[in-house]
């Protein structure tokens, strides 16, 4: 699909207005403690401001009362300023105010001198996420690809997501090298650390589907962690998800002209079977697959030079 793909809107935002003051000094940061011991959970939507499937997921949570019966549960509006900005017209410009919030989690940039909206909100962020042990970050896509589970490059991701054991896909990536992401950050990304992150990609921005993703992600995520009424969780589960199918992303695309095309549309997980097959062109140049039965995962829809066009992997047997 084309930079011009344009879907229609069916989930837009939703009013996260009342959960403004929190409760931890941090605006749009709500924590509950139950006084027992247990880890401390968050559930982190809007790290993006157009990816409102998270902010959805949250408001539900809010709205059934959910409270840990151990440790303690954090509930987080991240990019509220671009999530503000939402137009209909414009659906994917409310993306980030003025850098991508998911690409400043270094503590060489957070600590450096560079300012920004998102920048100054990650700071503001940063203490409490230093305390958390499991993190769920909620996302979507720009394309209708199917839900996936990212879970870095550390086994400790692996087995949270294989515990967690949906959606049914699953990618281990490194990231993108314009910048680290939340679910990246400092302990999560380290194997000697038992704290452990997720990013879950719920399909299409604007497709309802996205939102029942987000909430049973949530709920999945919460049982496994054990800090909420299995109850609860149950009321609300659907079926048995289908068996997890888990890529190891070997490389990515960057865009390294300003004419960058795909050889035809792709909606993401094609397996091409052939190594050598033309997947785009870059200017005068063949993007071609490196090795037989590659998979192709999000196929990026703003095709920009120097952003990843898409990223290519192996299925883990």
């Amino acid at each position: 699909m084309s930079l011009l793909y344009t879907p229609a809107i069916e989930l837009g935002p939703c009013d996260i207005g009342a959960y403004r003051s929190g409760d931890t000094g941090i605006a749009y940061v709500t924590s509950f403690d139950s006084g027992r011991a247990g880890p401390h959970v968050a559930i982190n939507a809007l790290t993006h401001g157009n990816e409102v499937c998270g902010a959805h997921a949250l408001c539900f949570l809010f709205e059934s009362g959910v409270r840990p019966v151990n440790g303690r549960l954090t509930l987080c509006f991240a990019n509220v300023a671009a999530y503000q900005r939402f137009d209909a017209d414009a659906p994917f410009d409310s993306r980030f105010v003025d850098e991508d919030f998911n690409r400043v989690w270094d503590a060489d940039v957070l600590d450096g001198p560079r300012d920004s909206s998102e920048l100054a909100r990650a700071r503001e962020m940063r203490p409490l996420v230093d305390t958390v042990d499991y993190l769920l970050d909620l996302h979507s896509t720009a394309l209708p690809n199917a839900p996936m589970l990212l879970c870095g490059m550390q086994d400790k991701g692996l087995a949270l997501a294989r515990a967690v054991g949906y959606p049914a896909r699953v990618v281990i990536d490194a990231g993108h090298a314009a910048g680290r992401r939340l679910r990246d950050y400092g302990p999560f990304d380290d194997p000697e650390s038992p704290k452990a992150a997720m990013l879950v990609e719920c399909g299409q921005h604007f497709d309802m589907a996205a939102k029942d993703a987000a909430i049973e992600t949530t709920l999945r995520f919460l049982r496994h962690c054990g800090i909420v009424d299995p109850a609860f969780v149950a009321a609300h589960l659907r079926a048995e998800p289908a068996p997890q199918v888990v890529t190891r992303v070997t490389e990515a695309v960057t865009i390294e002209s300003e004419d960058f095309v795909f050889a035809r549309d792709f909606a993401g997980f094609e397996v091409i079977p052939e190594a050598g097959t033309l997947i785009a062109r870059d200017g005068r140049a063949d993007v071609r697959t490196p090795y037989d039965d590659c998979v192709l995962v999000m196929p990026a829809r703003d095709l920009k030079q120097g952003l990843t066009a898409v990223r290519l992997g192996r299925i883990v047997k």
